[in-house]
């Protein structure tokens, strides 16, 4: 029989754990011995190792206090679900650890090699350095937050450029950057993209990532916030298509 100090130091918790597994249910409280102590035996050990390995699993006290009365099988099939969602979670940490170690290199362009060589093409077929920078760093947020739909969404896109007429009408967009607000020119362009964008779209719905998401608000304010001339294109292309 031993103290609740030795127990604590031969499972590796602290006392303070094991009055919580107490209080929470978790760990029967053994009777005190005639001088005031409680006494644990060796099973009470085995016990609060099973209660730790849970925990730092990350399973919850109260799942754990269910599992600790759970038939055998039920608790053997717990078991594997928690493996499971451990091998997930190890997955993203190392997915994560990537990130990171990519951070430290100076890399921030987690993108797939598709996109690398579209923006490599982009600058192949004279669209500026901006217009490149611009496009990886809105291709890192939509595949950030959008991984399930941003690929179909990036292969649009990436189509609708090897047609050279679409192809010029995002160049001229790129060209049109310092262009005055109030320019003329700025007119035509607006028309000529609404007019494309409905021959492209003619039987289809414009494709997005989702309706209810902020990010399109986001890209787009970002790319009118960088000129004034681009941002009266958005308005005129937003009200001729009545979006």
């Amino acid at each position: 029989m031993i103290t609740i100090g030795q127990l604590a130091r031969y499972v590796g918790v602290s006392t303070k754990t094991i009055r919580v597994y107490h209080d929470k249910g978790l760990l029967p409280e053994p009777d005190r011995d005639a001088s005031g102590y409680r006494r644990y035996d060796a099973a009470d050990a085995i016990d609060l190792i099973k209660i730790r390995t849970l925990a730092e699993a990350g399973v919850p006290l109260a799942r754990i206090r269910d599992l600790r009365s759970a038939p055998e099988e039920d608790f053997r099939q717990a078991l594997r679900e928690i493996d499971d969602e451990l091998t997930e979670r190890v997955r993203g940490l190392q997915a994560t650890q990537a990130r990171l170690r990519r951070l430290a290199a100076g890399d921030l362009t987690p993108l797939p090699a598709e996109v690398l060589a579209h923006l490599e093409d982009l600058a192949g077929w004279g669209f500026t350095s901006r217009w490149v920078e611009l496009q990886r760093d809105l291709w890192i947020l939509v595949f950030a937050t959008h991984p399930d739909r941003a690929g179909a969404l990036f292969r649009d896109q990436a189509e609708s450029l090897t047609d050279p007429a679409l192809r010029g009408l995002f160049l001229d967009y790129d060209q049109a950057y310092g262009l005055d607000a109030d320019d003329s020119r700025i007119d035509d362009l607006a028309r000529r993209i609404t007019d494309a964008t409905r021959e492209r779209y003619a039987d289809a719905e414009l494709p997005q990532l989702d309706a209810a998401s902020e990010i399109p608000d986001l890209i787009q304010g970002t790319v009118n916030a960088a000129s004034p001339a681009w941002r009266r294109i958005d308005m005129l292309i937003r009200a001729q298509l009545d979006v």
